[in-house]
């Protein structure tokens, strides 16, 4: 089948908790910069309008923005057409808000993504999501979307590259946690056996430094359909993280010269 290439970007601008106008200035200059690099797609962290580590719901609720906030023209006024944005913030929804991710163009608004597993005390601040990702039809293609402890369920990337994903969006805020020297972060190591399992590139952007006491992983990386890191962040964080991606077609998950990742399952014996 015919493979294509999509050149993507992962990025993590400065974020402060409750700084919604200085954090979305932060992000139309990083989305600006990763499209001059050349990125079709673009992928931001989670919370990235927002910041993550909450005092309480208050302030939560304060830095959430409803979908048909003006504030969104800021980042996608000036996309070149064809270009897509994966951006993750905290949603106003009524009597509800959710840590959600948004899926931009220039032209509008393609659809937004709710997360479904919440982490820690994110409890405290959103309500669940009613899916396991999603997938989106783009200018790009087929695009799944998750947020960051979705992936960690194997359930969530299989369920989309069945659905026809050919790339996964992952905005993450991915915690520092303790690993033996020389090792990945755990997360990373999960995200690319998903990517591996279901051939499904995947780009992550997660957060660098800290927050409120809370230090970042840094794990902002782009992984290929067979599981190996295209691209990762520098020390640090700064700047775009870039590469071109192979994409198969998404029906295409065959291994030569006897094999078919998908064909070959046996979902009657996994019950």
């Amino acid at each position: 089948m015919v493979e294509r290439r999509l050149t993507v970007a992962a990025t993590s601008p400065r974020i402060g908790v409750g700084e919604v106008a200085a954090n979305i200035e932060a992000l139309r200059a990083a989305v600006a910069e990763a499209v001059a690099a050349g990125a079709q797609l673009v992928v931001a962290p989670e919370l990235a309008t927002s910041g993550y580590v909450f005092a309480d719901g208050e302030e939560a609720r304060a830095a959430a923005l409803r979908r048909d906030d003006p504030r969104w023209e800021a980042i996608t006024a000036d996309l070149p057409d064809g270009v897509v944005v994966v951006v993750g913030y905290a949603e106003d929804a009524g009597d509800r808000v959710f840590n959600t991710a948004a899926v931009l163009t220039r032209s509008g608004r393609l659809g937004d993504y709710r997360k479904s597993h919440l982490w820690g005390e994110e409890s405290r601040f959103f309500a669940p999501g009613d899916a396991a990702g999603a997938v989106f039809d783009t200018p790009v293609g087929r695009l799944g979307v998750a947020v960051c402890y979705d992936n960690e369920f194997p359930e969530v990337p299989r369920r989309l590259a069945l659905a026809g994903a050919e790339v996964l969006a992952l905005p993450v805020n991915w915690p520092l946690v303790d690993r033996p020297a020389g090792e990945r972060a755990p997360e990373t190591i999960q995200a690319m056996a998903a990517a591996r399992s279901s051939r499904l590139a995947t780009v992550i952007a997660d957060r660098h430094g800290s927050e409120r006491g809370v230090a970042w992983t840094g794990g902002t990386a782009i992984i290929d359909d067979d599981g190996w890191i295209a691209a990762a962040a520098a020390a640090g964080g700064a700047g775009p993280v870039v590469a071109t991606l192979r994409l198969r077609h998404p029906g295409d998950k065959s291994l030569p010269p006897h094999n078919d990742l998908f064909r070959d399952r046996r979902p009657d014996l996994y019950t």
